[in-house]
């Protein structure tokens, strides 16, 4: 069984989507399905994110299941490994997962993040330092990495 949660947060409505051992999916939404099913851990997946809103947390410590190449699990393992508050290129990730010339597809990678917030693509930016593709949007993207810094 598949269990929903939204979370209205300062940049939008979350929803999170989880089985009853992992959190599948924690992405932006436009509307609000009827009827659905929260879980313990659905709960648990929006308290800690309200943590994160409201600055009391820098990490998470939910449980998930990266799917997809071993390329793109490590792709989003190093996403993972950015520290609140900073940020990283998408050319030193290619790097770390030792395609340096891969910069294209750690980019598509990171694309198909679904875990947003709780895997922080929104730390990865371009070479030359600016904002680029963030699947909800370069907006959200510069306020969550405010959020870290701050501001």
């Amino acid at each position: 069984m598949i269990y929903i949660s939204y979370l209205e947060t300062p940049f939008g409505i979350l929803e999170i989507r989880a089985t009853s051992r992992y959190i599948l999916s924690v992405l932006f939404v436009d509307y609000v399905l009827e009827n659905v099913t929260e879980n313990e851990l659905t709960k648990r997946c929006k308290l800690e994110i309200e943590e994160y809103f409201e600055k009391k947390r820098r990490t998470f410590d939910l449980p998930y299941q990266l799917a997809g190449t071993e390329f793109s699990k490590k792709v989003l393992q190093e996403v993972e490994k950015i520290p609140y508050g900073e940020v990283m290129t998408y050319k030193e990730i290619a790097k770390n997962v030792g395609k340096e010339s891969a910069v294209r597809a750690v980019g598509n990678m990171i694309g198909k993040n679904n875990l947003l917030i709780l895997l922080p693509c929104h730390r990865v930016i371009g070479s030359n330092g600016k904002m680029t593709g963030y699947v909800a949007g370069i907006k959200i993207k510069e306020k969550l990495l405010d959020l870290e810094k701050g501001k």
